[in-house]
């Protein structure tokens, strides 16, 4: 399929991605992932290695779009629960 990333054409396909992306470890994930395998991987870090470009030439945008329409799922960012404050501690110890 042809893609479009950082206004340049690549001509990609689900299985090139993910022998690209085999044995390559995971990044943690902070933001958009993307399911290849068993593994998530950053979106971000996966554009960077398929096509060779660094991270600042392209947008989460555009890799997304471009993985969906491989038939890759993506997923955004899992929500971060606060950290308890010293308050909260305090109360339930009963201080």
């Amino acid at each position: 399929m042809r893609c479009v990333i950082a206004r340049f054409p690549f001509d990609l396909t689900k299985g090139e991605v993910e022998q690209s992306m085999s044995g390559v470890a995971p990044e943690p994930v902070t933001g958009v992932s993307v399911a290849i395998g068993r593994r998530l991987y950053p979106v971000m870090q996966v554009g960077e290695v398929v096509t060779r470009q660094n991270r600042r030439d392209f947008t989460v945008a555009e890799m997304r779009r471009a993985l969906t329409r491989l038939g890759f799922t993506c997923h955004e960012a899992p929500p971060v629960a606060p950290a308890p404050s010293a308050r909260a501690d305090e109360d339930a110890l009963g201080w």
